[in-house]
């Protein structure tokens, strides 16, 4: 790109954000993370973003929905969403919700595991889709090729996010715009127009050691994590039955 151009370096998808990780996120270069917790409301992303924000670094709110059944569950990013979606309804159900916000819809880690869109969800919803993600460091290297495959195959853009559930991956792998992004409306125009940008991630030994850390913190998200948040806590802040949704959301519950 020209010298001078504006550039913004951005981690398009880490879940925790503490005085840590905006120290961590600026020594690393980036000017914006896009923050999007498990099983948080989305008016308590928004201001926990608003409240880490400054003129340094910019976060933006998003949520991860998880949506269908409990064995066949697809991801779903939504970067700076307009209205409370829950998780755990059917896949079409909250596409169709997004379908009426002015939030860029990204697919997050397809074809991983048990918890992502396979390639026919991402072709039947190709029109929706903003980005597929095409590395983050819980992946294998077979995890991307397959991602890669998908994005090629359906021509859609890519991404690359550090997926950050543990501090020390926050800024491990991000995206170059070149354009400025000054708030949540910049990014969210961005991705949708499928803005030009670079891909950038860490390499070596330290990287890699960070990767087979973030896959194993799965055990601990599907195990005491999950215990703890569905036994010991009570009902989650973004499931359907949750007050704070219309009883509509309630009866389409696929869990």
């Amino acid at each position: 790109m020209p010298p001078g151009a504006a550039v913004t370096r951005v981690d398009l998808h880490v879940k925790v954000v503490d005085d840590d990780v905006v120290e961590r996120a600026k020594a690393a270069g980036l000017d914006v993370l896009v923050y999007a917790p498990h099983f948080e409301h989305v008016d308590t992303v928004r201001e926990r973003a608003a409240r880490f924000s400054d003129e340094e670094l910019l976060v933006v709110p998003a949520r991860e929905y998880f949506t269908g059944t409990w064995t066949n569950r697809k991801h779903v990013l939504a970067v700076d969403p307009d209205d409370p979606v829950p998780d755990f309804l059917p896949l079409d159900v909250t596409m169709d919700e997004l379908d009426g916000q002015d939030a860029a819809v990204l697919v997050p880690h397809p074809e991983f595991l048990t918890l992502s869109m396979d390639r026919g969800d991402v072709a039947a919803y190709a029109d929706r889709v903003d980005a597929v993600e095409v590395y983050n460091p819980k992946h294998w290297p077979w995890d991307n090729a397959r991602a890669r495959a998908v994005a090629r195959e359906l021509e859609l853009p890519t991404y690359i996010s550090s997926y950050a559930h543990l501090r020390r991956t926050v800024g491990e792998a991000w995206i170059e715009l070149e354009r400025p992004v000054d708030d949540a409306g910049d990014l969210v125009a961005a991705l949708r127009a499928g803005a030009p940008r670079r891909m950038f991630r860490r390499r070596g030994a330290a990287h890699t050691l960070k990767c087979r850390a973030e896959f194993a913190h799965l055990g601990w998200e599907n195990s005491w994590e999950k215990v703890d948040r569905v036994v010991l806590k009570g009902l989650e802040p973004t499931n359907p039955d949750h007050p704070r949704y219309p009883d509509r959301f309630a009866d389409l519950n696929a869990y």
